[in-house]
């Protein structure tokens, strides 16, 4: 992926208050560092789920969801 593409869908999942940044200062370089809100922690979870339903469906069979994944 470009940072042509990451960029600006970072800036759209922040504007859409899925996630949340902060400057930070790493290695004497300052970074944006992205973090998850409750509400993009939760859309993941709801895309994990569709995907997998539609996966089963494609497949026919049951895609794991790995530990602690609805």
């Amino acid at each position: 992926m470009s940072p042509g593409t990451l960029y600006p869908t970072l800036h759209r999942l922040e504007a859409d208050g899925l996630l949340v940044s902060e400057q930070q200062v790493v290695t004497g370089r300052a970074r944006r560092v992205y973090r998850a809100t409750a509400a993009g922690r939760a859309a993941l979870a709801n895309d994990r789920r569709a995907l997998r339903e539609l996966a089963h469906e494609v497949l026919g069979t049951e895609v794991w969801a790995g530990p602690n994944q609805a």
